[in-house]
Parts: C-alpha cells; structure tokens; sequence
C-alpha cells in the first residue's frame, strides 16, 4: 500500500477504500470527498531541467493525464510537490489555474470524461483551504466541455459546450444524414446558474470553413479557448478553421475574423497560423495565440510557436509582433498555451508533449521542465498561499539493527504553502516527546531520519519566521 494512503488510513482508523480527503472534489452532481481504493496518492513528477534566479515567482500548475497517476497538482520550481487531487473513476482534470473569484485568488478547474471529443464534465472553484465552493454546471440541457473555464469580474463564467447535432454533410462531402458537432460558448451567472448569454458555431461559421477532413459526427470547430477582449467582447478560437472570431458579448455576431479562408485581416506569410489553442488579448489590438501548426490531420510547419499579432484596424492587417519557439523545437500535436507573467515573462504549456517552459522578453530560455508519461493541456504560473483545513500527518517506521537501528520519519501535509522547516519530535509515549531533528520541508512528503527506535513520533510545521503553523497528532512508529 502506498504509503501516504496507509498514513491517512492509520491517523484517521478508516479503509483505503473510504478514505476522505479535502479538495478530492469528484465530477458531475455532488461534491465528493470519497477516493476510489485503486488510485494512489503518489504524485506524478515533474522533472526540471533548467532553473533561473531570474524565473518568476510563484509555483507551476499543471492537471497532470496519461500516466500512471493523473490530478490537479501544484509545483515548486524544484519539481517538488506542494499539493495533489488525484483524479480517477475514468475521469481527467484539465485547465487547473489560479482566478479571481468574489474578490478573493481560487483555485479553478474542470473535471470529467471525453476531453477533446463530446465531453461531459463540470468544473469547480475551490478556495484557499482547497474546499470546494462553487461548482459550474453548462444549461439548456448542455455539458460542460473541458477546454474553457474563465471567471469574469462580473461573477460570471465563460464555459464551452459541444453538441452533436443532425445535419447535412453532403455540401462537404459527407453524408446527408450524418451529424455535426455544434461547439456552444455559454456565460453562467456563478451564484445562480443561469445562463445569460449563448453562442453556437453553427449558424455563425458554415462547415465549408473548415480544414478537418470529413467524419460523423463532423467535429467541423472544435472550439479551444473563450476570452474577453480588452473591449468586454469575447474572443473565441476555432481550431479546426484555424481561425479567432471576434464576438459581440449581448448580440453573438461575428465582429471579426482572424486568420482562415474568410479572414477580414490581411495576414503576411509570417503570420499564419494553424490547428491553433488559447487565443488571449494580450495588450491594445495585440493577440497572443499557441500556434500548434500541427494535428492528426497533418503538419502545417515543422513546430509550434507563440505568436504575438498585432492588429491595424484601420487597414484591416495583421503583422507578426513576435515568435516564441523552444530551442529543442517541441511541437504539441494537441493542447497547449502561452500565459503572460507579471514580470514580462512567458509561460508555456507544450501540450501532448508534457513540457512546459518560461521565456523572457528576449526569448530566452529561463525554466523548462517535463512530466515524465504524462501531459497537461495547459500549463500556468501563479503565486499561491494556501492552509489545508487539516492537521499535518506524520509516519514512521523503524529499521536496521543494533546500535545502527534507526527510523525514517514522513512529515505530510498535502497542500501547505507556508511551511519551510519541520520539527520531528519523538520520544517513549505521546505525552513524552522532544524535539530530535529540525529539517528542510522537501515536498508535500518530507522524509527525514532520525537515530534510534522511538515509540511515538510528532511533526511541527514552522513557517519562514520559525512560528508553528501546524502540529500532527502523536503517532506509533513501527
């Protein structure tokens, strides 16, 4: 048994298979605490390869799929982990991030099943106890899809939806009974759940738009990414027309088209993109987009970029302001994003590739780490200060022999942004310990050794000022 699982089970005297842990928020109608007996509690890795002083603050957010374990999970920029939500019962996690929710920093994500096809999920605000406060439901009888969830300083969200539909291919090629997948944005109030504004692709983007070869149902959009312009209009990416639409927030109409075969911009060779994801407003008239240039259907250039547009409206004309390429010329054939830092910085997620990076204004190379089997559709960077609501936990186990006989101590606390040392207190009984060792916290699961074979061990929490922030309860050491 994993034994972060056997210390909670042991601390807490229940099954595996009804542990309850805070924050393992489960999809769809209720708000769950309960684990399934199968998933582990081992956190996937992130393996760094290149740090700098100058990285921007804050920790590394990734919802960690496709390897042995997957969940939301929060990084130190030594890989290490500071908090995990394992995600299983056929479910992923995807778009994991920090927002701003009633004025207060969340923690945002959605969970459920289909990602990247007919997907049905929901997705959750969890504040900085990681319990969860808000869950965000699609209406009109829609599921939430995966690929958005963007809270607006009005209290609102902007969520996607994908809808199968029947409908005439014949004009593409298609069968005259087949059907197409009509991508939905929505606006929901938060507090109520109504939905007050909603677009469909079809009725605004024909199929004749589209790059991707025929199927039913035809996923002709596939719509990535919904975001506000810096007008309060919605931004809103079809991949599959390799296109950006602008549109009106209160009418749905298209303002404008970027990029595709009906493009309202003239565009340099340059300029181009294709298979794109997360199209952002990313300063006046300028829009940063994670140009795939790839997907199962082809490749369009050799790798992916970020690029900067800048848009004229006056002359109707867009012009690349500026280019990110990986050095190692990574290219994500599915997912990925480009999320711009306080400090100028750029943060990539590389997609399906399971790599993730930051880049200065110069482009240069600053952190690039990788989750080893696994991807992330998104990747971010955010400062982060959080207190779990429970106790920190801590396990030990006695071995060698003799006079070398000694015991490895586990000082958990899953979540814990404020701990920089732990205190090991060990002695004969719970009512006679003392403090033997003091060390560095070293991930959500700090390991220490300490001489001899103590019956009962304790872990203080200390923060930066050496103040205790947490203490666990005695436990027997075996």
């Amino acid at each position: 048994m994993n034994r972060f699982l056997l210390a909670v089970a042991m601390i807490f005297g229940v099954s595996v298979s009804a542990l309850a842990l805070p924050g393992s928020a489960a999809p769809r109608e209720h708000r769950p605490t309960r684990l399934h007996a199968s998933i582990s509690l081992r956190p996937p890795t992130l393996a760094v390869q290149r740090r700098s002083s100058r990285d921007a603050p804050g920790y590394v957010f990734v919802a960690s799929k496709g390897g042995a374990t997957q969940g939301t999970e929060i990084f130190d920029d030594r890989g290490r982990p500071v908090w995990f939500k394992p995600v299983g019962g056929g479910d992923e996690a995807d778009d994991f991030r920090v927002q701003s929710y009633q004025g207060a920093p969340v923690l945002t994500w959605w969970q459920g099943t289909g990602f990247g096809q007919l997907s049905q999920g929901t997705d959750y605000i969890a504040d900085g106890s990681y319990n969860v406060i808000a869950m965000v439901h699609a209406g009109n009888g829609l599921q939430a899809d995966g690929h958005e969830f963007q809270l607006t300083p009005q209290g609102t969200a902007l969520i996607t939806a994908y809808h199968a539909v029947p409908y005439d291919l014949s004009l593409v090629g298609g069968p005259a009974d087949g059907q197409a997948i009509d991508c939905v944005v929505q606006e929901i109030d938060i507090a109520s759940g109504q939905v007050l504004f909603e677009w469909h692709s079809l009725g605004h983007v024909p199929l004749t738009d589209s790059y991707e070869p025929i199927d039913s149902p035809y996923d002709y959009f596939h719509l990535n990414s919904v975001s506000l312009d810096n007008d309060g209009n919605l931004l809103i990416s079809g991949r599959h027309t390799w296109t950006i639409y602008k549109v009106d927030r209160h009418s749905g109409q298209v303002i404008w088209r970027l990029g595709g075969k009906h493009s309202d911009f003239s565009m340099p060779a340059n300029a181009a993109f294709a298979w794109q994801h997360n199209a952002l407003a990313a300063g006046a008239n300028t829009i940063r987009i994670f140009d795939n240039e790839r997907n199962d259907a082809g490749q369009v250039m050799p790798q992916s970029l970020v690029i900067w547009l800048q848009l004229s409206l006056a002359t109707m004309s867009a012009t690349l302001a500026r280019a990110i390429a990986h050095p190692n010329g990574w290219s994500a054939n599915s997912q990925g994003n480009a999320q711009g830092l306080d400090n100028g910085d750029t943060f990539v997620g590389w997609g399906d590739s399971g790599r993730l990076s930051e880049f200065d204004q110069q482009n240069g190379l600053l952190f690039d780490a990788l989750l080893p089997g696994a991807q992330t559709y998104r990747a971010y960077r955010f400062a982060w200060s959080a207190q779990p609501p429970t106790k920190p936990i801590a396990t030990g186990r006695h071995h060698g022999r003799g006079k070398k006989r000694k015991s490895t101590i586990h000082a958990i606390w899953n979540g814990a942004t404020s701990v920089v040392r732990w205190r090991i207190l060990a002695g004969r009984s719970a009512k006679h310990l003392k403090a033997v060792r003091t060390v560095s916290w070293n991930g959500l699961d700090t390991q220490a050794t300490i001489p001899g074979t103590p019956r009962e061990v304790a872990v203080v929490a200390l923060d930066r000022g050496g103040h205790v922030v947490g203490r666990s309860k005695p436990t027997r050491v075996h």
